[in-house]
């Protein structure tokens, strides 16, 4: 058994690339930043912010949402997958890219920061991080066996 399964939030780097292909397949590319904060160690060693920039890449409904309602500084909710390709470079050189091959995008940026007030259509209707309800612990009716 195998998994490859990649889960990012993070800030939109810059407006998505949209292509369409031949058969009308929409195609979306844009750059995902995920940051991890400053800290200080016990002995007062400083560590820096470090930021990581990852490739997103995004297919048919998803893409044309991003297109209508993805913008540079809107922060998302990325499941999907790693790919790595290669090409050969003009100096014959060979280079590799990783993509994420985004299955699901949940947009976290409040409608009041977007540009489009119909922003809020962008979100999947059945993400279940927003379906799901808090189990309260104070309920002794619960049906829950643990």
């Amino acid at each position: 058994m195998s998994v490859n399964k990649v889960i990012l939030i993070g800030n939109v780097g810059k407006d998505p690339d949209v292509r369409y292909l031949d058969s009308g397949v929409a195609v979306a590319n844009f750059t995902l930043a995920t940051s991890d904060k400053a800290y200080t160690l016990a002995n007062g060693t400083q560590v820096p912010e470090r930021t990581e920039w990852h490739n997103i890449v995004l297919w048919r409904g998803l893409a044309e949402i991003a297109e209508k309602y993805v913008h540079k500084g809107d922060k998302l909710y990325i499941e999907g997958k790693i790919r790595t390709r290669s090409y050969d470079d003009p100096n014959g050189a060979k280079r590799y890219i990783t993509e994420i091959f985004a299955d699901s995008m949940e947009m976290l940026t409040p409608r009041s920061n977007q540009a489009n007030a119909g922003a809020s259509q962008a979100q999947p209707q059945n993400n279940q991080a927003q379906s799901q309800q808090p189990v309260s612990q104070e309920n002794p009716t619960d049906d829950l066996p643990f």
